[in-house]
């Protein structure tokens, strides 16, 4: 039967993560922006009639990576509050630098600046939570990127908004004029219980049980969180989420480093999806999570990078690594969080917890043709055993060649498409002069 396609895409090895096998000389085929077959290129190249045919002799061509929590409008602050705790860092550097600087322009070119950085490193979807929606969904729509707009909520004013109801009015229109634009979903994101009261948390699950919406919310990232609630209400944050109603599906937990035994089997009864961000975490000092622990009680994780002002990068293939590693050190357990689960993490972990599992993070058809090729030819990536551990302890975001989202190609030979890497320094320069002088 022959089957009609835009562009049919031949590769060394196709990963699809889901089902999971590694298909040597393999191919997938592509229309409308969406995965119309795949299989091994000897029976499908044949039945394949494309008006574009790439080969990647030597790549694995896999499910577009999914940053699953990003505070991408911060991307103009990359080095500028480094080696600080948590509460010192958000105190004394980037409270006021936002308080400084917070604008549509920063967020717009921060964000473009954050996309471009993602899209190189085989991202193709993102999960947002920063002031100014509209600015940051303008710069992703520009770069061709997926993302799930965070519509920030918190108690106290920013140069976006007065207080909690103002936040959230002002979120809400965003989501009406943004409507119906391609590859863009919405969360509701209030930024944590200890920025966040009771009142506001009952509006959030209001809101979000009418208008269908996930909420995606920092959640016992640091001993300090924990320690504020008990003082302040006498419960420990998740409980206190609990009491007003927050835990269930619809829930993403963010860091979550902090949880003991029952409170793990509290988020796992509830279908409550978690988010770790490895580098942020253990760059300030907030601990290590207990991933195994996680996936041992069956929770939906993702991968994030979080903002460049806590980890310096937007590199889902540092994250894959570093968590790996954590948790067989953490565990001492070498078997723990294997190449293969991982690499999940990055790519249907994230897509699930978002609650896009159905449309992106693996290859099948009928879903958008979110691919990445990683080019595994260089020297120090030989010898090659095991492509899937290559990806996940060798190859980094540089061996990223080649992106699709929705079939259009952003990434190729390394080369961003739809933006100019020389203006986008420039651009990085001006506001770091800017920033600098005050």
């Amino acid at each position: 039967m022959e089957i009609v396609a835009d562009e049919l895409i031949e590769a060394r090895w196709l990963l699809p993560v889901q089902p999971w096998s590694l298909i040597e000389h393999g191919a997938v085929a592509v229309r409308d922006g969406r995965i119309v077959a795949l299989g091994a290129a000897a029976e499908l190249s044949p039945q394949v009639v494309a008006a574009r045919h790439t080969r990647l002799p030597a790549h694995v061509l896999m499910p577009g990576l999914v940053n699953a929590h990003a505070h991408v409008g911060m991307t103009l602050l990359r080095g500028y509050a480094d080696d600080l705790p948590l509460m010192r860092w958000l105190h004394e550097r980037v409270w006021p630098a936002e308080s400084r600087w917070l604008a549509p322009d920063f967020v717009r070119d921060s964000t473009r600046l954050g996309c471009a950085e993602m899209l190189r490193a085989g991202i193709t979807t993102f999960s947002d939570m920063y002031f100014f929606p509209d600015a940051a969904i303008a710069a992703a729509q520009r770069c061709g990127m997926r993302m799930v707009a965070g519509l920030p909520v918190l108690e106290f004013a920013t140069a976006y908004a007065r207080d909690a109801a103002a936040y959230l009015h002002a979120g809400l229109a965003a989501r009406d004029r943004w409507a119906g634009a391609p590859g863009l979903h919405f969360t509701l994101a209030p930024h944590a219980p200890y920025t966040v009261s009771d009142d506001t948390f009952g509006r959030i699950a209001t809101f979000a049980a009418q208008l269908d919406l996930r909420v995606h919310v920092h959640l016992h990232e640091t001993r300090d969180e924990i320690e504020q609630g008990l003082a302040q209400s006498g419960e420990r944050p998740l409980a206190r989420l609990r009491r007003l109603g927050l835990l269930g599906p619809e829930l993403i937990g963010v860091h979550a480093v902090h949880l003991l035994d029952e409170e793990i089997g509290m988020l796992a009864e509830h279908g409550v999806a978690l988010v770790h961000c490895p580098t942020s975490n253990l760059k300030l000092g907030s601990g290590i999570a207990r991933l195994g622990d996680w996936l041992a009680a069956g929770l939906t994780v993702g991968l994030g990078s979080d903002s460049v002002v806590s980890n310096n990068r937007h590199d889902l293939f540092a994250e894959m690594r570093l968590a790996a590693l954590l948790a067989k050190g953490s565990s001492g357990d070498a078997a723990m969080l294997p190449a293969r689960q991982a690499l999940h993490l990055a790519t249907l972990g994230g897509a699930m917890a978002l609650g896009l599992g159905e449309q992106t993070g693996s290859l099948e058809p009928g879903k958008a043709a979110d691919l990445i090729a990683v080019d595994l030819a260089a020297a120090h990536l030989q010898p090659l055993y095991d492509p899937i551990s290559q990806l996940v302890y060798c190859a980094d975001r540089e061996q990223v060649s080649d992106v699709w989202v929705g079939g259009e190609r952003r990434v190729a030979s390394g080369c961003l498409q739809n933006d100019d890497e020389a203006e986008l320094r420039a651009l990085a320069v001006d506001w770091q002069l800017r920033i600098a002088s005050g």
